[in-house]
């Protein structure tokens, strides 16, 4: 890690030791409680038992959080049944969270809310990054907008962290385990005076990763390095009166894109069976010439005001301003499609000269199966005695640059009532937020010189811009929500929410007026068609959300709701359904539908359970039964072809998911804790006009089924000091990542291969997606440690069977193959704590 963001984690740790009292003060208890059906939650917005809340909720202790090293979402979700994620991917803002079935499509906005310390986080780049000092996680299942507002279609991340403690207090952790991977917090807290208080912490971490560039001998092809920066004033803490002051800064830098190709054309298998590849089976090997980076830089600023007008009525405002910066640069993925190999413009000669130059200095280069490097730059189609098949990421130059850009600035704001009227609680609000976004997508030559980090670079540059889609998204939100709880009663318990949002967009193009100069056509394809233009559209939605509750014990609760999710729609990169018409529709008859503008997705959600326990405490359960109807399911696609790269949203019409879902927790002694969860998710897409053959296949992103067990032992050796182990076992069922699934497609090969020098038959490059499913896989995290009162050590190991999985697969149908990145690998390492 650089040297200076080590000095500063160092400085906060400094700061706590250096101002520690003689006399150290213990650090707050811990929010777990002894008997777990206690653990009280902030689920609907109000202190209430986690026994007590009629829906699923996973709640994660802060016990819990320090015995898995549990930091940010991919942490929190790998815990929780029902849920999965993919994360990192891409980029490292790149997060979808997938909860019973409801997968937050990439490029859109999220399906899950991420609600810190009361306030909603509004850009989905910060879903899966550390957010302070945590002190409990609230995982919410179902429809949440109702009440914690827009992006909570499918459920919310409700995170409480650190407030400012009576003495001064402090902790710092610290953790190194294999492939150089440093990981460490710490925090600092107290008061300033008798009605102000602070809390001051870090976080940093960087490691070398799993995987290296074999082409350059690097570690560049999964390494990371980010650390933050979190302060917090709170005024008047426990009055009438109270003021809450963040402020966050966040830098990440590391690798991008650390994917491989996979072909999926069985004509082809007879010649190389790796062209029909079961992703499963794939040896991954990364080896291309552009160094894949990824850099991210966040600042948030929030103030919320608690306000207590009387007895039984309160104000809750807040305003949040939050703008993150984020671009990734790395090889192309069009080289098979001979692009960079001939022009007529003679400014980009030395781009043409480069990619012949590399692929002989690089022939017979091992590349991944079926990829071979030949005596000349041209697909194998063009000429099957010499040429090359080079796939994305190669080690040559001749698949080109990308550079993508994606910069977010939205400021947000909520006023909201709370009162208690004796059997009636209600309360009612406004909400705004204004979002400024920037994206883009520029693909370009690569003379060898490296990237230009700009989106348009002319054609005498060294980086000549050769397809271009850029655009700048501008958005007002206003929602006006209000709910009623009625509980007459310590049996029975009754609620109504209501939210109306409206979400007003607007697209500008960034697009210049300019040529391709390797095609000579327009840099957007949409240009072709005249000026691109502004777009704009409103997306509304009324969301009601009801719940039922009815305990005939203190210790069962039957318990129903039924509520409506919402996200909003919006636009692609201008240029795109042009795209996929003029490169597969009419070029070959694929049949696929893409828009400029896709709809907003709207759900209808019931759910059903109960929850309770037994023998005092001993054992809590909850089982639960959902149904949900999805309209206009929001899906990314990838399209991959002689143009580049295109990344778009698309609706599936309707999906439906139900499931059953099982939650249990045993102490059959002191010191001995015994948890697991199982969760069934049945999908089926029952109307997708963008790809109608694919009818009757299930949701994409969602797992067949999810299963969590484990043990946590405590032993006490001397009145402060104990000793612990804690197992984690996660099994995560098949998956399909894309709506086509068992089906055989035209791929664009069907189209080159009738014109090319092998003059086959189109159906010969028909591809075939049975082997693009992701297998069920099984992984086991345990910790060994001794904690006393301030000091603490653990040896860890995750994925301690080092089992070999995948993360993500994104099949690009209509390019005959899916791109697919490895999951994580065993770490072993040693964490160390001290508190005061």
């Amino acid at each position: 890690m650089r040297r200076s963001q080590w000095i500063l984690l160092s400085t906060v740790c400094g700061l706590g030791l250096a101002t520690a009292p003689a006399v150290a003060q213990q650090a707050p208890a811990s929010a777990e409680a002894s008997d777990e059906s206690a653990i009280i939650v902030t689920a609907r917005r109000q202190n209430e038992r986690l026994q007590d809340v009629p829906a699923s909720v996973a709640v994660l202790t802060s016990d819990t959080l320090q015995r898995t090293g549990a930091v940010k979402a991919e942490d929190f979700v790998k815990l929780t049944p029902g849920v999965t994620i993919v994360t990192g991917t891409a980029e490292a803002g790149d997060t979808q969270i997938n909860i019973r079935g409801i997968n937050g499509a990439r490029d859109a906005e999220s399906s899950v809310a991420l609600v810190v310390d009361g306030i909603l986080k509004t850009n989905t780049a910060q879903l899966n990054q550390p957010q302070g000092t945590l002190q409990q996680v609230e995982m919410l299942k179902g429809p949440q907008g109702a009440i914690y507002g827009r992006n909570a279609a499918a459920g919310a991340i409700v995170i409480q962290t650190l407030k400012p403690t009576d003495t001064l207090t402090g902790a710092a952790k610290v953790s190194y385990g294999q492939y150089n991977t440093l990981e460490a917090t710490a925090h600092v807290a107290g008061p300033i005076s008798d009605k102000l208080g602070f809390v001051l912490s870090g976080y940093a971490a960087s490691t070398d990763g799993f995987y290296t560039n074999v082409l350059t001998k690097e570690k560049s092809v999964d390494d990371k390095q980010n650390w933050a920066v979190d302060g917090r004033l709170v005024y008047g803490q426990g009055t009438a009166t109270q003021l809450d002051l963040k402020a966050r800064y966040a830098k990440f830098s590391g690798a991008s894109l650390p994917f491989n190709a996979a072909f999926h054309l069985p004509n082809f298998a007879a010649a190389n069976p790796a062209f029909y590849e079961d992703v499963n089976k794939h040896p991954f090997k990364f080896y291309n010439n552009i160094r894949p980076t990824n850099d991210q830089k966040s600042v948030d600023l929030s103030l919320k005001l608690d306000q207590e007008l009387s007895d039984s009525l309160k104000l809750v405002a807040w305003g949040l301003y939050s703008d993150v910066k984020q671009d990734l640069v790395a090889d192309g993925t069009s080289a098979d499609f001979a692009r960079f190999i001939s022009s007529k413009d003679p400014r980009v000669q030395s781009s043409i000269n480069s990619c012949f130059a590399s692929t002989a200095a690089l022939k017979g280069y091992p590349v991944n199966q079926p990829g071979a490097i030949g005596q000349i730059p041209v697909p194998f189609i063009f000429a099957p005695a010499n040429g090359s098949t080079f796939g994305p990421y190669s080690p040559t130059t001749c698949d080109g640059t990308q550079y993508q850009l994606r910069n977010q600035k939205d400021f947000s704001t909520e006023v909201r009532l709370i009162g208690d009227a004796g059997d009636v609680s209600w309360q009612v609000g406004a909400y705004y937020l204004n979002i400024k976004r920037k994206v883009g997508v520029s693909l370009g030559a690569d003379t060898g010189a490296g990237v230009i980090k700009q989106l348009y670079n002319n054609a005498t540059s060294s980086n000549p811009t050769t397809l271009l889609l850029a655009d700048q998204f501008k958005t007002n939100v206003y929602a006006a929500f209000a709910s009623a709880e009625y509980k007459p009663n310590d049996k029975f318990n009754a609620g109504i929410a209501l939210r109306y949002d409206i979400e007003d967009r607007k697209s500008s193009s960034l697009v210049p007026t300019a040529t391709d100069p390797f095609t000579g056509g327009p840099i957007n394809p949409g240009q072709a068609f005249g000026k691109l233009t502004d777009k704009s559209a409103s997306f509304k939605q009324f969301e009601p959300k009801v719940t039922v509750s009815y305990k005939p014990t203190s210790d069962l609760n039957l318990y129903a709701n039924w509520g409506i999710g919402f996200k909003s729609g919006g636009f692609n990169n201008q240029g795109s359904a042009q795209l996929i018409r003029d490169n597969f529709v009419s070029a070959f008859g694929a049949n696929v539908k893409v828009n400029d503008q896709y709809d907003k997705e709207w759900s209808s959600a019931f759910e059903g359970g109960v929850k309770g326990n037994l023998l005092d405490g001993k054992v809590t359960f909850d089982l639960a039964g959902y149904y949900t109807q999805v309209h206009n399911m929001q899906f990314f696609e990838f399209f991959v072809g002689g143009f580049g790269l295109l990344r778009v949203v698309s609706n599936i019409d309707r999906v439906d998911l139900k499931g059953l879902e099982a939650t249990t927790t045993i102490k059959p002694m002191r010191g001995v804790r015994l948890f697991g969860s199982f969760n069934y998710t049945d999908s089926e897409i029952k109307k997708n006009s963008s790809r109608p053959y694919t009818v009757g296949n299930k949701s994409p992103y969602t797992a067949d089924y999810t299963l969590n067990a484990g043990v946590e032992l405590e032993k006490p050796l001397n009145d402060g000091l104990k000793v612990f182990a804690r197992a984690d076992y996660r099994l995560t069922g098949p998956t399909w990542f894309h709506t086509v699934q068992n089906q055989s497609i035209p791929t664009l090969f069907s189209g080159l291969l009738p014109i090319s020098a092998l003059q086959l038959p189109a159906v010969v490059g028909n591809g075939k997606y049975d082997v693009a499913r992701r297998d069920a896989f099984g992984v086991a995290n345990v910790r060994l440690g001794i904690q006393g009162d301030r000091y603490g050590v653990s040896i860890f190991a995750n994925n301690v069977t080092n089992k070999k999985y995948l993360n993500e697969v994104i099949t690009a149908v209509e390019f005959g193959g899916s791109f697919i990145t490895p999951g994580t690998r065993r770490l072993i390492g040693v964490e160390g704590s001290y508190k005061f």
